[in-house]
């Protein structure tokens, strides 16, 4: 059986796409939770953007994962140097 608007069967339904932001979800988090590791708590948010980069890079194939790592890296890494150099 088919529909009056084509030859398309009645009853199925076709696979939603998924747009790019719901396929990069821990990449942005990542993202972010970098950039604010930078500024604060350092082991607290770089480290958890860090995790979170990983995860999206080997385990869900995300297209933005390695922004996130660098960007993890850099929080991680940039706010501790930039913790020792204030309060030294």
């Amino acid at each position: 059986m088919t529909t009056q608007y084509g030859n398309q069967p009645v009853g199925r339904h076709h696979a939603v796409a998924r747009s790019s932001a719901s396929e990069n979800v821990l990449s942005i988090i990542a993202i972010v939770l970098g950039a604010i590791g930078l500024l604060f708590l350092p082991v607290v948010f770089g480290l958890g953007g860090l995790i979170l980069a990983i995860i999206a890079k080997f385990a869900r194939h995300e297209r933005l994962s390695t922004i996130a790592l660098i960007v993890g890296a850099v929080g991680l890494v940039g706010g501790m140097a930039l913790g020792a150099i204030i309060a030294g």
